[in-house]
């Protein structure tokens, strides 16, 4: 057949405008889609971008209360400031680039500085509305997927300044999206512990903060109990706040103008590398920095001009110059702290000299594995590598996976089905030790476990992460669940951050295939199995016993464009510790109680 040709002139370029490159590029915009099953897709980031404009208003000292209210698919959210000023209500929703946001005696400490949004928020709505009181006056307009399709004008002396914005995210770019209240509620506890002094009401739930970031650190760490009172600073334009758990490795919460910037970036480097000077020079020593971190849960939270985000969902800062005033600032004031709290001071020395001793008792066993591992073998055993990382070791780019897959059959289907150029699939021998109220040193005496952290790269620190997601991809079986429940365990155990960062994820395949001669269909539940069913009538029904009975040629679909992947996101660091007790930990009896329970309400 004659390959067809495509004709390359004037009449191929096509220029958009910027609603319609909005519906048609949202990710540039808002970064991830999704359904609203995990707390960094969209339709989160359109509330997001609504209540920043609010938290913006109580920065410049107008407004300090901000009501959100959830119904069905609707979210409206009213601020008390000074409103949109009502010439402009209109172009500030709907036109790119316009906005007060650029007027630095207007806003000086903003997030949102590019004029993109709430039009954002109108173009991926199907509904979107806006009012803006002023002065006894007010101009209400609304729009159906970015187009105004109706504005009105008027007077009411007694309406309180402000700007209510209510929308519902577009299904024809979300698809079948579902509203969580804990993803909604915990963004509004930031904004509390970021903002003292505003009042966010979520549905009649009120979230307010004294503290800080110290109320934000004692309500991640909960029962880990602190070893020392926690240090907490505010500066001008900076504010942080640490302490340390019994916990191995580093965590931080890191802020720029109120926005979580949960991949860090310069300003949580410059603070670790101002807290390390800070407790050499009052020690008098030159620790190691990882004897200082490890066990560190700490937050910082400054305030920028300009700042420079890695992306438009502003994930990572990118701003060099931060470095330069904060790295003195967070070494004095951590100076000033510890000479002011001689038992705070103590008891953080007292740590860091632990993980002193316990870094030179751990470098014979780190010595001896290495050696090991020199004899067994160059490659690492059971890790097919990508593309990607056998041309470059230490690239790390944003589309890489390593799946954990258990047994060669599994491993096998999934290395022919991959994506060799960014997956990477790494085959367990069988059931991982359980490694819950081991000390570090079980990582270098069990072979798999040691494997698994050199095929990630993350030997001397997670910063090191050679693969953007990490992917445990286990049976859907008794046997399948207790691997992936200790491979959680040792991921939590060891390298938390990894964790928090949001680099491990759980694979999601099918349970049954649904056939008949015209169509199949793969299902995930025995609900969607039934359904399936009920639309092909006579079909051939498939329960799918383990990952190795999917051949190749189905296997790549779902680890393809259409790959369903569950974020492993814990509520809080005490939640993680009271879980690896309870589901790992020797409380046998409570565990059977719990699942003998739970099974008889199931089958009930």
């Amino acid at each position: 057949m004659a390959k067809k040709t495509v004709v390359y002139d004037e009449s191929a370029i096509r220029t958009l405008d910027a609603l319609e490159h909005i519906r048609l590029r949202p990710g540039m915009y808002i970064g991830r889609v999704g359904d609203g099953s995990h707390p960094s897709d969209g339709i989160y980031v359109l509330l997001k971008e609504v209540i920043d404009n609010g938290v913006d208003e109580f920065i410049m000292g107008a407004g300090r209360r901000i009501e959100i209210r959830h119904d069905g698919a609707r979210v409206e959210v009213r601020d008390y400031g000074r409103g949109i000023p009502l010439g402009k209500v209109i172009d500030c929703v709907s036109r790119i680039n316009t906005g007060g946001k650029y007027n630095d005696d207007v806003f000086q400490f903003s997030v949102g500085l590019n004029g993109i949004g709430t039009k954002a928020v109108n173009a991926l709505s199907a509904k979107f509305e806006v009012c803006s009181w002023r002065d006894g006056r007010w101009v209400r307009a609304r729009f159906e997927r970015g187009e105004l399709v109706e504005q009105k004008k008027g007077r009411d002396p007694g309406a309180r300044s402000g700007t209510l914005v209510g929308f519902e995210p577009d299904p024809e770019v979300f698809g079948d999206y579902r509203w969580r209240d804990e993803f909604v509620t915990r963004r509004l506890r930031y904004y509390a512990y970021l903002n003292r002094g505003l009042t966010l009401v979520y549905n009649g739930e009120k979230f307010r903060s004294t503290g800080g970031l110290q109320d934000l650190l004692r309500e991640e760490i909960g029962d880990l109990e602190p070893l020392y009172d926690i240090v907490h600073c505010t500066l001008e334009r900076l504010e942080f706040a640490f302490t340390h758990t019994r916990n191995y490795g580093e965590n931080y919460y890191s802020f720029v103008n109120g926005q979580y910037t949960n991949d860090g970036g310069t300003h949580q480097s410059a603070f670790r590398e101002g807290l390390l000077k800070g407790i050499n020079e009052f020690a008098g020593r030159s620790y190691a920095p990882a004897d200082v971190r490890d066990g560190i849960v700490g937050a910082i939270s400054i305030k920028l001009k300009d700042p420079v985000f890695e992306s438009q969902t502003k994930n990572k800062l990118g701003s060099t110059e931060v470095r330069s005033w904060i790295v003195p600032a967070v070494k004095d004031a951590v100076l000033i702290w510890l000479h002011r709290h001689e038992r705070t001071a103590r008891r953080l020395l007292e740590k860091v000299q632990a993980n002193e001793r316990l870094r030179k008792e751990l470098s014979a066993i780190r010595k001896e594995a290495k050696a090991r591992e020199k004899k067994t073998a160059i490659r690492i055993p059971k890790l097919t590598d990508c593309k990607i990382h056998r041309q470059d070791r230490h690239r790390r780019a944003e589309e890489t996976s390593l799946f954990l897959t258990e047994g060669d059959s599994a491993g096998g289907s999934m290395i022919q089905a991959r994506d060799v150029d960014t997956q990477a699939v790494f085959t367990l021998k069988g059931k991982p030790l359980n490694c819950f109220g081991l000390k570090r040193d079980a990582i270098y005496r069990n072979e798999e476990l040691y494997n698994i952290m050199r095929a990630l790269g993350i030997e001397d620190s997670v910063d090191n992460l050679r693969y953007e997601r990490v992917v445990i991809a286990t049976d859907a079986d008794v046997d399948g669940m207790h691997i992936r429940n200790l491979l959680l365990t040792y991921f939590l155990r060891y390298f938390e951050e990894l964790v928090t960062r949001g680099h491990l994820h759980i694979l999601e395949t099918p349970l049954f295939r649904v056939r008949n001669a015209k169509q199949t269909i793969y299902c995930y539940s025995e609900a969607e199995r039934d359904e399936a069913v009920s639309q092909l009538g006579r079909a051939e029904v498939t329960r799918f016993k383990g990952l190795g009975e999917i051949s190749p040629r189905e296997f790549k679909q779902f680890i393809g464009d259409g790959m369903r992947l569950v974020q492993v996101a814990p509520r809080s660091l005490s939640e993680v510790q009271k879980s690896l007790e309870f589901y790992m930990g020797k409380n046998t009896p409570e565990r059977r109680r719990f699942i003998e329970d739970n099974l008889i309400t199931d089958i009930a």
